[in-house]
């Protein structure tokens, strides 16, 4: 959306072809219960530049509302609050010397400029260098294994640093306060009116238009055909999928560079959402350092935005994150509410069944690249070796976490190198 406002914006004629019945993504929303909010959790932080740029393009910067959050931690079947130095000095699963040495380690990522050298050293190294292993142990590494699995092992330190670095900018830029922000009306809005915004640019979309093959034909234009065999001609094509099906719906790509692509690794996610009746903390996000819960963390999403948005009610998303191949995402419904709301009402004992207003599951099998060691010398470029048919998506995100505002920038940045190679 953002390459064709751009677009649109230098006088291009743009056509959008979106798979799906309405825009979005990962970032788009679904029906609750009579309630429309987003389908996965997102957040606004005050350091996300480029998205409160594009928010104020299409009219919404006065709809940001920014609320104080507050973190928790659930360790060793009891929850503590990770707010601030006082509750972080009385947090009980580690001494006072690995409190230090967690402490340093943090400190030492927000000051390090140079992520690249960070790119060559294993995350675990890392980690257990500064924090020493017992705090790897109790602290990191279930936090990793809930986030990347075992591919924590082939997980570059980067990792780590672009993670921190994001949330120490939004305390830089929230007062030393965990500030964070949402859009009233959530995702759902934002979409509805950046498509309304497209459309008054020029921009032409099209929904529940898969696109099954991208080809050069011999007047220089390049073909993509569609789904129902239905075809278009353009100048230049950009492709926002992830990087191994944009390299095989293109003909004439060479050998390398697809393998290139297709070795990109991803991880996806399946994310229930659940609403309740009552509130289960007052934390926007628990972690969980414990092995036994089957997801991630807890976002209780109800702890940032305004519970009139969703009528009243407490919304809760129990992510985990997985590979694309995981038997879960194979696993029916009903057996994963099952497994995950078991998971909770034991975590929370005052929780139960009648307290349960909706459960649904959202999964996604191509979520976020792994950035494992040395990922941006292997990562592809966005040019190909078919004229005019360039690949921009997140696997270029290569010196932060997935979030919109970085998806935003790689847009922005990426769309520059293309209209400069062109003049």
């Amino acid at each position: 959306m953002t390459l064709a406002l751009r677009l649109s914006q230098k006088g291009h004629k743009v056509t959008l072809y979106e798979s799906a019945g309405k825009a979005g993504g990962l970032a788009s929303s679904w029906e609750m219960n009579g309630v429309v909010w987003d389908r996965f959790y997102h957040v606004i932080l005050m350091s996300d530049l480029n998205t409160r740029k594009i928010l104020k393009e299409i009219g919404l910067e006065d709809e940001l509302r920014w609320v104080e959050t507050k973190t928790g931690f659930y360790s060793n079947g009891k929850l503590h609050s990770m707010s601030n130095l006082i509750e972080f000095f009385k947090f009980p699963p580690i001494n006072l010397i690995d409190k230090f040495r967690l402490g340093l380690t943090i400190f030492m990522a927000s000051k390090i400029k140079n992520w690249k050298r960070l790119e060559t050293i294993p995350v675990a190294d890392w980690l257990t260098k500064w924090g020493g292993k017992r705090v790897f142990e109790k602290i990191w590494l279930p936090l990793l294994k809930a986030k990347l699995g075992d591919n924590y092992k082939n997980t570059s330190a980067a990792f780590i640093w672009a993670t921190i670095q994001r949330m120490y900018a939004a305390r830089k830029s929230g007062l030393k306060k965990e500030m964070f922000g949402y859009v009233t009306g959530g995702y759902e809005k934002i979409n509805s009116r950046f498509v309304d915004h497209l459309v008054q640019s020029g921009v032409t979309i099209k929904y529940n238009s898969k696109v099954s093959c991208v080809k050069k034909i011999a007047t220089g234009k390049v073909e993509i055909n569609l789904g129902d065999n239905s075809s278009q001609f353009f100048d230049e094509v950009i492709s926002t999928l992830p990087s191994g099906i944009s390299v095989n719906i293109a003909q004439g790509l060479n050998a390398d560079e697809k393998k290139q692509h297709e070795n990109i690794k991803y991880l996806g996610v399946i994310c229930p959402s659940i609403m309740l009746s009552k509130p289960i903390s007052h934390y926007y996000v628990t972690n969980i350092t414990e092995n036994w819960t089957p997801f991630t963390g807890i976002i209780e999403m109800t702890a940032l935005i305004d519970k009139n948005e969703i009528k009243g009610n407490h919304l809760v998303y129990l992510p985990k994150y997985v590979d694309p191949d995981d038997p879960l995402f194979d696993t029916d419904d009903a057996e994963i509410r099952k497994l995950f709301m078991g998971a909770l009402y034991r975590m929370y004992p005052d929780l139960s069944e009648k307290d349960l207003l909706f459960w649904g599951v959202s999964k996604a099998r191509i979520v976020f690249t792994l950035p494992t060691i040395s990922y941006s010398k292997k990562l592809p470029g966005i040019f190909t070796s078919l004229d005019n048919y360039y690949i921009v998506n997140s696997a270029q995100i290569i010196n932060g976490t997935l979030n919109v505002n970085e998806t935003i920038q790689v847009a922005e940045t990426k769309l520059n190198e293309i209209l400069n190679e062109n003049k």
